[in-house]
């Protein structure tokens, strides 16, 4: 899979276009096959995320959610926020721990947002065999937690 995952750390990599949806489409159906030939051995292959998936779980994480239709926030050169949408970064304290936030520019509301939006990519996540747990951090700033399930 050659396409930059859209983490929402970067400049806008066309998402909404026609080409960056086909571009999305075709790497989350990379990553499900790559789990299909990597989890033969289970009874659901599908269920559980592949070790490609295990040690890039940033990479394997951002591309799941843009494919759920789940858009990315972006940064412009000056590294202020552009767009609202998710963030998904390692989590500092836990190795193989992708944290994911629900950013915006500021006044866009993005933090009155937070909780449905990290709910509903909380849902998506799960249904790909994540576990995503939601936490509050300083000032009641909710993220979520999200690893792979054994």
């Amino acid at each position: 899979m050659s396409i930059e995952a859209a983490t929402g750390d970067e400049q806008p990599l066309g998402a909404g276009t026609p080409e960056r949806a086909a571009a999305v489409r075709a790497a989350f159906d990379g990553l499900l096959e790559i789990r299909r030939l990597m989890n033969a051995e289970r009874d659901d292959p599908l269920a559980t995320p592949a070790a490609w998936e295990r040690h890039q779980p940033v990479r394997a994480v951002a591309i799941s959610l843009e494919a759920a239709g789940v858009p990315p926030s972006a940064v412009g050169a000056d590294g202020h926020r552009l767009a609202t949408g998710y963030r998904c970064g390692a989590a500092a304290d836990q190795a193989g721990v992708v944290r994911v936030e629900w950013l915006g520019p500021a006044g866009s509301g993005a933090s009155y947002a937070a909780a449905e939006e990290l709910g509903n990519c909380a849902r998506v996540l799960r249904g790909l065999g994540w576990e995503a747990l939601e936490y509050r951090g300083r000032g009641r700033h909710r993220y979520l937690d999200v690893e792979p399930l054994p």
